[in-house]
Order: structure tokens, then sequence, then C-alpha cells
């Protein structure tokens, strides 16, 4: 005989209070893609609220946490107390909070520095959180994110027919965000922003989206029985290229290049016969040899290189890399504590002693010490982890082959400094982590023993 096992359907503020939540979060998703010329374009009409608007995702993030803790309540220690993810983001998140508040560089840097630095791992814990409880709502993420892929590659395109500088109607300018750059000093070739808050995000930007498109057309496609939807996968990949093309980031071609590989290697893996091995090989090495062939050209010295004496300034990027880099080594090794919250990147900024380091790694050290860095990077690779453990679904594929292409973007520059970027990456990720949970929900539905 069979038995039916009923769950109690919850009271009707608490399905209001998921929607509320679900819904807060999916804004952020949202917005997170035009947060730059929205802000932009509001602080220069109204330059009082300039600082305030910048935060408003933090803003709703803290609304979304307080309807959580009202939602879930002590339910929540219960589930997470033993959640190495959830733990470790919690000392992360305390150890910012413990060393921003001596604000060795001033209160408003130290601010700053905390929601650059925790922006994106507290947006991470609530959609872990939330997907777990509700697993429904990461079909509204996904979607919402594709759509704001569209509206980035979409304007890009856009950008090719307008003026170069048409950013400057909506408030760009080299106080805010410059409408857009040069590839050494060379008006021939235009670094483009779309709607991030320069060339190097969007670059980053790419690697997300060509990573997935990439998983999507290989993985998904042979069970799709109408193959018009490829063009979806095919149009994503394709306009991400460019992107990361025309942002003439190196890493970013190079990580979006591996990234690619690394879903193609996963897609086929023993499949793929010795010829094809041999092929790719080839094509590599004649890769190689092309570069070689074409070193003295004013294309591999304006855009590999970035060093062409006749356009090019006299203190190049590699210069600018460099010295960043062996800076901030020199201070991450005299500072095993960190100098603090605030004392590097764009915080810094608003303090009396503003620091650039172009390593999100050394970066993190700088601030929050050699402990910081050990947190950060296990975070790192335990959502890294938890995406692998996923990897037969075909949107986990491309989230890990970009986590790798992006942490190796990481090395020269803050990657995760860009608050769109670190959103959507870690936001989608979190909805995918979760899904190694197997303990209850909230789920309305009827369950048949035996």
């Amino acid at each position: 005989m069979k038995r039916v096992i009923l769950r109690l359907a919850p009271p009707r503020y608490s399905a209001i209070l998921d929607r509320t939540i679900a819904g807060l979060l999916v804004v952020i998703m949202a917005l997170i893609v035009v947060h730059a010329p929205l802000s932009v374009f509001i602080g220069s009409k109204a330059p009082a609220v300039a600082l305030g608007i910048k935060a408003w995702k933090e803003i709703l993030m803290v609304i979304a946490a307080l309807l959580i803790i009202l939602r879930y309540g002590q339910r929540l220690a219960r589930d997470f107390r033993r959640d190495p993810l959830v733990i470790l983001c919690g000392l992360y998140i305390v150890l910012h909070i413990v060393l921003a508040l001596p604000a060795a560089n001033g209160g408003l840097a130290a601010i700053a520095g905390l929601m650059v630095d925790l922006r994106y791992i507290a947006y991470f814990i609530l959609i872990y959180v939330v997907t777990r409880y509700n697993p429904w709502y990461r079909a509204w993420l996904w979607h919402t994110a594709a759509i704001g892929a569209a509206v980035v590659l979409g304007f890009l395109l856009v950008q090719f027919v307008l003026p170069v500088d048409f950013l400057k109607h909506l408030g760009y300018n080299e106080a805010t965000i410059a409408p857009y750059m040069l590839v050494d000093m060379n008006p021939a070739f235009v670094r483009y922003n779309s709607t991030l808050r320069g060339p190097n995000p969007l670059g980053a930007y790419a690697i997300i989206v060509v990573s997935i498109a990439t998983a999507w057309w290989l993985i998904r496609a042979k069970k799709l029985r109408d193959k018009r939807w490829l063009a979806l996968p095919a149009f994503y990949a394709a306009i991400g290229t460019v992107a990361a093309w025309v942002s003439y980031s190196r890493s970013a071609l190079v990580a979006a290049a591996g990234s690619v590989g690394l879903v193609a290697a996963l897609r086929f893996g023993r499949r793929v016969s010795r010829r094809v091995w041999l092929a790719g090989i080839g094509i590599m090495l004649m890769c190689i040899a092309g570069l070689y062939l074409i070193r003295n050209t004013e294309f591999f010295h304006t855009v590999i290189i970035h060093d062409n004496p006749t356009t090019g300034a006299r203190t190049t990027s590699n210069d600018d890399h460099v010295k960043s880099l062996s800076a901030g080594i020199a201070r991450m090794t005299q500072q095993p504590l960190g100098a603090g919250v605030g004392t590097t990147g764009s915080a810094a900024m608003y303090g009396s002693m503003p620091h650039i380091i172009e390593n999100q790694y050394v970066m993190v050290a700088h601030e929050v010490g050699w402990l910081g860095l050990a947190l950060f990077v296990l975070i790192y690779t335990l959502v890294l982890c938890g995406l692998w453990k996923q990897r037969r679904q075909w949107y986990a594929v491309g989230l890990w082959a970009s986590g790798v292409g992006l942490a190796f973007v990481g090395i020269v520059l803050p990657v995760w400094a860009d608050d769109t970027v670190s959103i959507v990456w870690w936001g989608l990720a979190a909805a995918v982590c979760s899904k190694n949970y197997n303990g209850g929900t909230y789920d309305v539905s009827h369950k048949k023993a035996a």
C-alpha cells in the first residue's frame, strides 16, 4: 500500500517574502550590466547623490539579507553551520570588518573598500541560501543573466556605428569613466566599453559569455530537437569573441581561448582521435610561428605587446603592470597582517593614500594580509570544485571554465573589483553550487513513497 507524504504549504506571508527576496536578487543581476552608464548619468545630473547612487546594489543586498533572516530565522544556523563555503565566507567577511575598523586610509575609503571587496561574496551567500530553499528561482537568475548579456553585446554592436565618444553625452569623462580608450595611444585601435566600466572589464565579462555559450553549443546541442535554437549560443559566442577582441585586453583574449579549450576538452575528452590532437598542436605551432613572422609590424607592437615607438607613450602598460606588481609584492611581504581595507584600488581614491595594484591576489593580501589571501583562495577553490561537481550540466561547465580563465586574468588585473563581472559570475556560481545541497526545501509538493 502506498502512502502519500504531504508538505504543508508555507503561510501566505512566507511566499510573499520568498518572492520579494528573489526579486531583489534578480533586480541586482538585471541592473548590474547597466550600472556604469546609469550611475554616471545620474551622478552627472545630480552630483549630490553621485556617491550614494553607486551603493544601490549593496543597499538591496542588505535588505535581502534582513528579509532572509526574517524568513528563515533559526533554520539558517541549523542548515549552514557545517557548510564550509558559508563558514569560510563568514570568516572572510568578519576579517574585513575587523581590519576596516582602524580606517587606515580614512573612513570613507574603508567603507568603499568593504563594498568593493565583499559585495560579490555577500551576493554569493544570498543566492546560495535562497536557491537552496527555493531551487526554482535559479531559472530567474539564468534568464536575467542571458538578457543582460544580450544588452551588453547589443550595445557593443551599436557602438560600432556611433561616434567613439558618444558616451560623453551620458556624463562619461576622465573624472568618471573614459568614454573610450586607445591601444598604445593609436587612434586606429579603439578600446570599447559597451555598458561596463572599461575595456578590461568588458574583456573579462566576455570570457563568461563565450565560455557558457560554447558549453551550450557543444554539450546541449545534441539534445535539442529544434536545431534553430543553436543560433542563440552562436550569437553569444560570436559577439562575445568580438567583445573580447575590441577590448584589446590581452589577458582576456588568452583566458577566453583557454576557457573554450577547457570546455572542448571536457566535452570530447578521450573521444578525440590522435589526428585531431596532432592537428590542434599543429595549429598552435602555426599561430606561434605567425606571431614571430609579424613581430616587426605595427599591429604586433601596438596590439600584442603595447610598445609601439611611433604612437605609444614613453611608459607603456607593460611597465605599469611590472611596477604595480613588484611594489604590491614588496608591500605584501612587509605587511603579513595587511595594510587595511580601503588602502588600494578604486576605494583608496577616497582616502589620502591612493595606491593601485594590478593583481587580484596581491590586492587581497595587501588589504587583509596573508590570512585573508588564504581564505580567498580557499573560497574560490571550493566554488570551482562545486561547479566541477555539477559538470554534467552544460552551464556548470561553462562557468567552471570561465572561472579558471578569470583566475588567470586576476594575475594581471584586479578582476573581481569590477562590480558587473564579479556579481554576474559569483551570482551564477552560487546558483549552481547550491545544487550540491541534498537537504530539504520549502517546496510545496506531493511525494509518493512505498
